[in-house]
């Protein structure tokens, strides 16, 4: 990376970049003490782990303008482990979590994200949209009515106040208005100071106390692995979002790298595991974020606001960063996904909505994203499976035939291949022409067997011609129709 972009990346767009930064630690600070409370630890562990995890990716990280911190993702895989051996061992098992990752991105496992679909990544973004509005419900339920009329305030604020202007971010605005309109009017609302105590001290290096021996690695590696794998995908996936928004690209495998130094560092100073947070990004793009600078200083800002200002932190109304959310929900939605349901090919919004229901139904956006891949790739091999055919003419005096082959031979079009040839016909020769095929795997090259013993079983002479290098190279490595003893394998099956 030379000087030139080092220096866009950081100082490109300060002024922006700072602004962005202090909304989105504003942000992160409810969210933060709630992921602690789900993975049953003090909130500090999330908010020091969020400090540590956006300012070390902003340095590390290969997205700029993205943030990560302490998330849902990785806090509902720690719970059975804080309740069952205590903090060091999820401290312990961050730091693993880390490592794993840094490994995944020196064997550039980030160039995976080629295989995720339009679609699936649609549905990542949609249910990932849910998720978020739901996550608000709790704070409309069962409130004083004045909650409403604030939320509705705030919203007010957030939407119509870019078209007066855009010199500081609407949703700052709105923050700073309903927190002063709170405190003037004394009034009866859940503030951020109701999610848990905030912490007064800065975070200190710390060795998680567990005994170093083979047994408590067996204990920690499960979730640690679960906790990178987990932490990777919704990484890559914001990332790729990120990427589209500000139509800029980055560098998956560094984004690998990152979060695992990220994680690594924070296990040693008492935070919990974390990755990329698409509602804060969001936030972040949307306030005008796009540099490294947006995501260190969301982290800065974030730990000046909870030890030097927290008793003003304290007394923000959630109401306020409730609509925020809200806000970032109704835009991460695809609304033209559910336009172009008719339009687009049913495979693709199968694919779509299956991630969708999926990830909102259990909650995991790694299980949502898996399956939407696998669907892909179920559809995509049955589609291309499809485009393949085998032709025939027999010569002249009727004793040679002639097949043609053309298109994919995999195991999805193996037994359209079989069955395209008759094996009772009494030839003298068979020529099968592969010239315009393709053959990718062990059932492409075991159709093909098959056909060449059995022609050769009736008693026929057969020639296999044009294939091209790829498709020569797997046949003579696997192919068994020209090895001795062929035809009585074949007899034995």
């Amino acid at each position: 990376m030379n000087f030139e972009t080092l220096r866009q990346e950081w100082f490109g767009n300060v002024r922006s970049d700072l602004l962005a930064g202090l909304v989105v630690a504003l942000a992160l600070i409810p969210e933060a003490i709630a992921f602690s409370i789900i993975a049953g630890v003090d909130p500090k562990v999330g908010l020091y782990a969020s400090f540590s995890i956006s300012v070390l990716i902003a340095i590390t990280g290969g997205r700029p303008g993205m943030i990560s911190a302490a998330t849902a993702a990785t806090a509902v895989l720690m719970i059975t482990l804080v309740r069952d051996h205590g903090l060091d061992y999820l401290l312990a098992a961050t730091v693993l979590a880390g490592l794993l990752q840094i490994c995944a991105g020196f064997l550039k496992l980030g160039n995976a994200m080629r295989f995720v679909s339009r679609s699936v990544m649609t549905g990542f973004v949609n249910a990932l949209a849910i998720l978020i509005f739901m996550a608000q419900i709790p704070e409309l339920v069962g409130v004083p009515s004045m909650t409403y009329v604030m939320v509705a305030v705030a919203l007010a604020i957030i939407y119509l106040l870019p078209r007066l202007t855009t010199a500081v971010p609407s949703p700052l605005v709105a923050i700073v208005v309903l927190t002063a309109v709170s405190m003037s009017f004394g009034m009866d609302l859940r503030v951020v100071g109701d999610m848990g105590e905030l912490p007064s001290t800065l975070p200190f290096f710390l060795i998680p106390d567990i005994p170093v021996t083979f047994e408590t690695l067996m204990i920690i590696l499960p979730y640690s692995a679960a906790v990178a794998v987990v932490g990777l995908l919704e990484s890559l996936m914001t990332a790729q979002i990120v990427d589209d928004l500000t139509d800029t690209g980055s560098d998956k495998n560094r984004e690998c790298v990152g979060q695992g130094i990220a994680n690594t560092v924070t296990g040693f100073f008492g935070g919990m595991a974390g990755c990329a947070m698409i509602g804060q990004s969001i936030i972040n793009v949307k306030s005008g974020g796009r540099g490294r600078l947006s995501t260190a200083s969301a982290g800065l800002f974030l730990l000046f606001l909870i030890v030097v200002l927290g008793d003003w932190v304290a007394v923000i109304p959630m109401a306020a960063l409730v609509a925020i959310m809200i806000m970032v929900s109704i835009g991460t939605f695809s609304w033209g996904s559910i336009r172009n349901l008719r339009e687009h090919p049913r495979p693709s919004s199968v694919v779509m909505l299956a991630t969708v229901v999926t990830v909102v139904w259990t909650h995991n956006l790694a299980i949502g994203v898996i399956i939407g891949v696998m669907l892909s790739g179920v559809f995509f091999a049955w589609k291309v499976s499809r485009i393949f055919r085998v032709t025939s003419d027999l010569s002249e005096d009727g004793r040679i035939r002639t097949y043609r082959v053309a298109g994919q031979v995999f195991f999805a079009s193996s037994e359209r291949f079989a069955a395209a040839f008759d094996f009772k016909e009494s030839l003298d020769k068979v020529v099968i022409d592969v010239g315009s095929a393709h053959i990718w795997d062990l059932s492409g090259v075991a159709a093909l067997d098959r056909a060449v013993l059995k022609f050769r079983r009736e008693g026929a002479e057969v020639e296999v011609r044009g294939l091209n290098e790829a498709s020569a190279t797997i046949v003579d490595k696997l192919a068994v129709h020209d090895k001795p003893g062929a035809l009585d394998r074949l007899s034995a099956h």
